[in-house]
């Protein structure tokens, strides 16, 4: 057999024709492949590319929009407050001794002036009698004193006896009755301290947890005292003014009207208590900038704890027919607000406007904005100034849909079958 080296020439070049035959037909398949698909891409059914299709040429963006409205805009000044007692008092001993009884039950509510515990009475006791002894016996020699004074005038009148014995018992008499003011201001206190062996309740409110059980020595200088008191109805919430509203809410509380105040719970979602406005405090944090306020609540329904943090809500007043528009309407630039207005040929402008209160939902438009005009509120940051628009449920022109689908449609104005989509090309949509 001949070796590859032994074969003519003319064989030994077939091998190289072959090879350009081959990659001329690949090259040739990859031309027309790239030109199917640049048909495809010219060619292809408009429907395809969904509702968002061409306006005029310029791309047409879905928006939600909302008509500005007339309505009554509330002033509001939000703060975060917290609840404070009425009164909070620490009942604590007027007097040393051993706690004997204790005569409350933890959260129960008590009245002004009733027992809560007392204290062995018998040490007090034997004190009063004791002062009690000492008075009447200095106010003995006090009677003594004085009937010998008047005997001793009656001397002196008859010049039986020298004034300076009458001068001298007209001292001592003196005497006696300021031992005798002394003797009764020492068994009133002693009187006091007894009474003092039985604790009362300075204020009428809800008692805590106490501090001391029967049995133990108390003293006045405890620290935790009993027990504590405090007093829930009438309530109070105190909460932050910032000091750019302290004249508006001065001016509003110099006059006659109350300020209605209500307090929600810390998600804002329940309302737990109507109030009024009390006062201002004469000072303003310089920390904060703000200055304390109190507001003041029945609290019949114990809804309100103290030390609660709560949302609190006050009403300055009421501004009448404001033009109001969605919170989700106004937007912010580099030159101020502005809102996008939705045109007559569908197509939204951008409008400078200011803006005045706001609540949750809506704000008032003070300038830049009329009644009626009707404000994009959903897809407004895919818009500019100018941009083409559609709203949800609009049939752009050239097409339609069907079971939710986009599908062509043909010269005759009918639906075009997907069948007949795949077979014959469409023609293109109308500028």
């Amino acid at each position: 057999m001949d070796t590859p080296a032994t074969l003519p020439p003319a064989t030994r070049k077939k091998p190289a024709r072959r090879t350009i035959l081959i990659g001329s037909l690949i090259a040739l398949l990859a031309v027309a492949a790239v030109g199917g698909v640049a048909w495809y891409l010219t060619h292809r059914d408009p429907a395809a590319q969904g509702a968002g299709g061409r306006s005029g040429g310029r791309p047409s963006t879905t928006v939600g929009v909302a008509t500005a409205t007339a309505a009554d805009m509330p002033v509001i000044l939000d703060a975060l407050g917290t609840v404070m007692p009425a009164a909070s008092v620490t009942v604590r001993p007027q007097v040393g001794g051993v706690l004997q009884q204790i005569l409350f039950r933890e959260g129960e509510t008590v009245r002004a002036g009733q027992v809560l515990a007392t204290i062995d009475p018998r040490q007090f006791e034997l004190v009063l009698m004791q002062a009690s002894g000492q008075r009447q016996r200095d106010e003995a020699q006090l009677a003594s004193a004085k009937v010998t004074l008047e005997r001793f005038k009656t001397l002196l009148a008859q010049d039986s006896i020298a004034r300076q014995e009458v001068d001298t018992q007209q001292a001592l008499v003196k005497q006696l009755e300021g031992t005798v003011l002394s003797d009764r201001a020492t068994e009133g206190t002693a009187r006091l301290n007894l009474g003092y062996s039985k604790i009362t309740a300075p204020i009428a409110g809800r008692v805590g947890l106490r501090a001391v059980d029967a049995g133990n020595v108390v003293n006045p200088g405890d620290a935790a005292g009993i027990v504590v008191i405090t007093q829930l109805t009438p309530i109070d919430v105190q909460f932050a003014v910032p000091q750019d509203r302290v004249t508006d809410v001065l001016e509003r509380s110099a006059g006659k009207a109350e300020l209605a105040v209500t307090v929600f719970d810390r998600t804002r979602v329940t309302l737990l208590a109507t109030g009024r406005f009390s006062t201002l405090d004469n000072l303003i944090d310089v920390q904060t900038g703000t200055v304390k306020a109190k507001a003041r609540f029945s609290n019949d329904k114990m809804t309100l704890f103290p030390n609660q943090f709560v949302n609190v809500r006050l009403q300055l007043r009421t501004i009448t027919g404001a033009v109001t528009i969605p919170v989700t309407a106004l937007r912010h630039g580099s030159k101020g607000d502005f809102v996008y207005v939705l045109n007559s040929d569908r197509t939204a402008g951008m409008r400078l406007v200011t803006r005045g209160q706001a609540d949750v939902d809506k704000v008032e438009i003070t300038s830049g904005l009329k009644l009626g005009e009707r404000v994009v509120t959903e897809g407004g940051d895919r818009l500019s100034d100018g941009a083409a628009v559609s709203l949800p449920g609009d049939k752009p022109g050239g097409k339609g849909k069907r079971n939710g689908a986009a599908v062509a449609v043909g010269a005759d104005g009918k639906p075009v079958p997907a069948g007949e989509r795949r077979r014959r090309p469409q023609p293109a949509a109308a500028p």
